[in-house]
This record gives structure tokens, sequence and C-alpha cells, in this order.
């Protein structure tokens, strides 16, 4: 069997768990089927093989697919399942039987074959992506030896996986890349479902505007017949807004906009044929693809003789040649201001590039800053090469594709102390009143060119209903919504750089008198849930134990849940959120240096590198309440 990924099926399920799109790939198939027989012709003993059923060498039909989801989703207990075994709730054969959080996104289910007189077959691995209203199944191709290892583990006796150990889902996830490729599928098709299908920004400090991707193929390539403007493929979706009205210092990518509408079946159908005909996925770029499909090619648009054209760059670029670098990083803190719970902050960040250059160029760089950033995870986009790394340095040489794309993405540490640090005390003076107090340090120990941007601290109560408050920051103004108190410390289009501030806020807040809504055990007390995390039961759940509901009676006992969207905000929890938003420079460490960016055939072309970092989730915990945190490993 190919080591590359290949598709083998995928489906599209709606809310009432109907297939509104299935798409089958033959030639994978006959793969498919052709490995059955070899593993099933030199089997030893394949009459005596408790597991030869679990080797199905056919596809369910839709109708089949459909009702085996609808079974796996009550045995399971949830829409995913959590993948964690619970006495009196999970079978022997299921996936929380293997007892891993994995099986919450690669799940496997039992089809019914009416061929051969209902018996029931193993269909594993199923990608299980959820986007809006939408379910989204991929089957990637795996060996069968593989689907084996996994039927057995859902019948092993002992309860998770001991490290080191051969028979573990980890070790079979390792040996079956495919998986990672259909994950990416999963996420494309989701991405162009709910319309979320523009490339990363490259924000420039530049004046000057830049066009986006179509401006680039339409405006400076110079094929005929090309207009200023290409509509998307589906007729009802409106064309992108023009690059003109894009905020100067920001190159974006115009990208065709799907919007929040019923599932475009044609514009999903395109995009499949095109990015992995015959099964398997070649561009999952939807701009590329977009482009070919409104623009076609051109014979006088042809690389030259001796190189050979990459998939990722369907059109030569021609016109002023530039590169951009942007490195935009997430920081992610918990702040509990108590000496028995340590703090923690990290940051996950990517460098996204425009490499506008003639011709099929390579481009070759060191990222500097390794050993500052305390780098523990990077990966790259496929065009790039890159070599062994040094003690602070990694070389990096990549073939540029069309527009903008994320080079490299990573997971390190904060160079710098935290941007915004002190306490947050909210203590309840009454049933229906409370009293709270902020102490800030913003930009502690941080200089220029670092400039905070704007910064807002947001006290979220989404089980009551803010009346009033009293109380009056020392900086910045607050607004007040029914159930939060904002308090921007720092609104937009002012700054803080070179210095910085100490910033109170004492008052109290005034709730409407509220009773405790206890929730009977067989209801789902999670209310409405967001997209990505929906496991609730439309049906009634009287006859089944949600392992949701196990866990979190666990953790809160008689206290009453909220909704998903502020999971950690029960009555046992409060925090405040603080949002804000740091241009100049990394917080990681990470950086590039514009002089050392070489390209090759040389030519002159300037480089312009920025940097901007955003909060993430960025919690202040209530000093006077309770709070969850992570156990620290005895070592």
């Amino acid at each position: 069997m190919p080591s590359s990924c290949s598709i083998r099926a995928l489906w599209i399920l709606n809310s009432l768990h109907g297939v509104v799109l299935s798409r089958k790939f033959p030639v994978v198939e006959k793969q498919w089927r052709a490995a059955c027989k070899t593993i099933n012709d030199t089997s030893k003993d394949a009459e005596e093989d408790p597991l030869k059923y679990t080797v199905f060498p056919f596809l369910p039909n839709d109708a089949e697919l459909s009702s085996a989801f609808v079974e796996r989703k009550k045995r399971e207990g949830s829409l995913r399942g959590y993948g964690i075994r619970v006495n009196n709730q999970s079978v022997e054969g299921s996936d929380s039987w293997v007892d891993d959080p994995i099986t919450r996104h690669i799940i496997s289910i039992n089809v019914e074959s009416k061929e051969k007189g209902g018996e029931k077959h193993l269909l594993w691995p199923l990608i299980l992506h959820l986007r809006g209203s939408y379910v989204i199944l991929v089957l990637p191709l795996v060996e069968p030896v593989h689907l084996k290892a996994y039927a057995k583990l859902c019948r092993k006796s002992d309860c998770g996986n001991a490290v080191g150990v051969d028979a573990s889902l980890s070790s079979i996830l390792l040996d079956t890349p495919s998986i990672t490729g259909a994950f990416m599928v999963a996420h494309a098709i989701g991405d162009i479902i709910v319309g979320d299908v523009v490339d990363p920004d490259v924000v420039v400090n530049a004046a000057p505007s830049v066009g986006g991707l179509l401006d680039s193929l339409t405006g400076s390539i110079g094929i005929a017949g090309i207009s200023s403007r290409a509509k998307p493929v589906a007729a009802p979706v409106a064309s992108a807004t023009p690059s003109g009205a894009a905020s100067i210092g920001t190159v974006t990518a115009d990208t065709p906009k799907l919007g929040s509408r019923p599932l475009d079946k044609d514009t999903l159908r395109n995009f499949i044929s095109s990015a992995m005909p015959f099964g398997t996925p070649l561009d999952l770029n939807y701009s590329n693809i977009f482009a070919i499909k409104a623009n076609g090619f051109s014979s006088s648009d042809l690389p030259p003789a001796d190189l050979k054209q990459p998939a990722w760059k369907p059109y030569l670029f021609k016109g002023k040649q530039r590169i951009f670098f942007t490195i935009h990083e997430t920081i992610h803190a918990a702040l509990y201001d108590r000496e028995e719970i340590s703090d923690t902050i990290s940051v996950s960040g990517q460098i996204n590039c425009r490499a506008e250059l003639e011709g099929l160029p390579d481009v070759s760089l060191p990222l500097s800053g390794l050993n500052k950033a305390h780098v523990e995870v990077l990966s790259f986009h496929p065009c790039a090469q890159v070599s062994e790394h040094g003690a602070d340095k990694q070389a990096v040489m990549f073939s540029p594709p069309l527009g903008n794309f994320v080079l490299v993405r990573y997971q390190a540490n904060c160079g710098f102390g935290p941007p915004i640090k002190g306490f947050y005390q909210l203590s309840m003076v009454s049933e229906d009143e409370g009293a709270f107090l902020f102490k800030l340090h913003l930009m502690e120990g941080y200089k220029a060119p670092l400039t905070m941007e704007f910064c807002t601290v947001t006290m979220p109560f989404p089980r009551r209903r803010v009346v009033s408050f009293d109380g009056t920051p020392s900086v910045g103004a607050v607004l007040t919504t029914e159930h939060s108190i904002e308090w921007k410390i720092i609104p937009i289009g002012r700054s803080l750089s070179g210095k910085s501030i100490e910033a109170t806020f004492p008052g109290t807040v005034r709730f409407a008198p509220w009773q405790i809504q206890r929730f009977p055990p067989s209801n789902s007390g999670f209310g409405k849930m967001g997209d990505e995390d929906s496991d609730v039961e439309i049906e009634s759940t009287s006859n089944m134990a949600n392992v949701e509901e196990f866990l979190m009676e666990k953790m809160s006992k008689d206290l009453p849940p909220v909704d998903l969207e502020e999971p950690f905000c029960w009555q046992a929890y409060r925090y405040a959120k603080v949002s804000f938003k740091i241009a100049g420079a990394s917080l990681s460490g990470m950086s590039i240096d514009p002089k050392s960016v070489s390209i090759y055939p040389a030519v002159k072309a300037p480089v312009e590198f920025s940097s901007q970092v955003t909060s993430g989730d960025y919690i202040l915990w209530n000093t006077l309440g309770k709070c969850p945190s992570a156990a620290v490993a005895q070592v």
C-alpha cells in the first residue's frame, strides 16, 4: 500500500443525522479491496480468526452510514464521546472501551450489512469534525492490519495504555500518517462550509497598500481575458470586497467568502474534485482551487524549462518583486496570584509569508531566537526544506507558493514576563451583590518598540443578570452588558509604548434576584453549546447517562452548569478575561533578520518584517474563590 494519504470516502451529515453530501473514491477503494483480499488469503487460521469480520471490503451506503452513526451516539452517550471508560456505561467493543481521549476525534462505527444477513462490520478510522450544524466524516486508507489492531484494543480487559506499550492506540496512529491528511481534508471542507476560507494576514509596516491574491493574478501576471475581480464559481455568492478598501498596512488575500448560508453542494463538489482527484489530496488551498476554476491557465504562463512547477504555485507571479514576513503570536495565560498554584503562560505562534517573486526561486533564511523562545513544537509548510538546527538558529529554505501562507507554526515560552499581571478578587457580600477589586500592572519591563494597542478586561456572569455596578477605575472606561462588565483600560486608537502603568478598579456589582435551577440527571445541563464542542443530545436521554454529566457532577455537585461558551465559569468558579494586542516584536523571542534572507537566483527584492501579539485565553482567576489547576507531576 502507498504511504501517501488517500481518502476512501467522506460524508457530510446535517443536524438531523441525514447525509447531505457524500463522495466515494473507487480508485482508493480498489486498493482497499486488494489489501483485504491479500490479508485474508495470507492469514493463518482465517476461519478461526475472531477478528476477521472487521476487515470489511465494501463501503456502506448513505442510509447505513447514517444509521450506524446514530447508533454510535447512543452507544457512546454523546455525539462524539469523551473516550473515557465509565462503569455501567461503556460497552466492550466501543470507542470509550479503548479509554483514550483521541477517540473524540478518531471514531469507529459498526455498520450493519444487509447483503450479509445483518452482520456488523467495523469501520475505522473515521475522522470526525464539527463545523456549524454539520458533521464531517472522512475515512482515510489504512492497512487492514491496523484495523484489526484497533478492533483488538476495543476488546482488551485492562483500562488505559501504559507508556511504551506497543499495543496502544498511539502506536497504531504513528503507523498511519494518512490520518493526518484526513484531518486536513476535514478541516478544509469545514472551512468552506462555514465560509472561513480567508488566508492568513501579512501585516506590513510600510504605507503603500498591496493587492490580494486575485489582484496579483489578474493585475500582474498579464493573462488575457481575466477581469480585475473574478467571481466565485457558485452563483449565489457575492464577490469579495475590493482590495483597495483594505486597511493600509495589511496584505490581505481575496479568497471568496462563502458566508453563513445553506450547504453549497456544487462548490464542495468542485473543491473535492480539484483538491483530491482520485482520492489523493494534492492541494487543499481553496484560494488556488478557486483561482484555477475561475481563471484557468495560459500558454504564455510557462515555468522555466529546467524547473518543475509545484502544485502549490499554479500561477507564476510577474510584477514588482518583494517579500513580507509577519510573526503572529497568541499568548495564553492562567494567573492565580497564589503561593500554592504557579501561574502558567505559553505562546503559540506562526510565521506568515507572502513572496511576490517572479519565476520559481528558492528563498532561504535563518530563524533566530530558538533558545530564548524555548521552542517546544516546530512545524513547517510542505514547501520548506529544513536542515539540522544550531544552538539558536534554524536554517529554512523554501519555494514559496502564490499568495499568503503559513511558513512555520510553533509552541514556545514567553521570553518576557506576562504583559498584564496582577490580581482579581471577587467576594459575594450577599446573594445578589458582590464586591470586586482589580490591581494590574501593564507592560512592566517592556520597552519600545513593543506597543500595546488596546487592552480590555471582561468579568463574565453568564448565569446572573447585571442590574448595576458602582466603582471608578484609575484609568480607562467601563461598559456593562446584561451578563458582563467590560473595563477598557486602553481603548482602540490609543496605545501604550515605552512605559508601564498600574491600573486599579474597586467596585461592587448588583445582580437581579435569581433562583438556583436544578436539572434532572437524565437531561443535559449544558444549555446551548458551541459548534466545536456540541455534545448535547437532541433526543431524550432518559435511559442513558452522559459521560459529560458524570464528570461534571463529580466536580460541581449541586452547582448549576452554564453554557459551554464560558466552560470555566459556572457557579463554583469566577474569573476575568483579558484581551489585548501588542505590536513591535514577538514575545517568545522568535525573529527573522531581513538582511539574512537570500534568494536564488539572486534578485533585488526588498524584505519587510513585522510582528504582532494577540491574547488567547488570558485568564485572571478570582483569588478569593475556587479555581481549577493542573496537578504537577511528582518526580
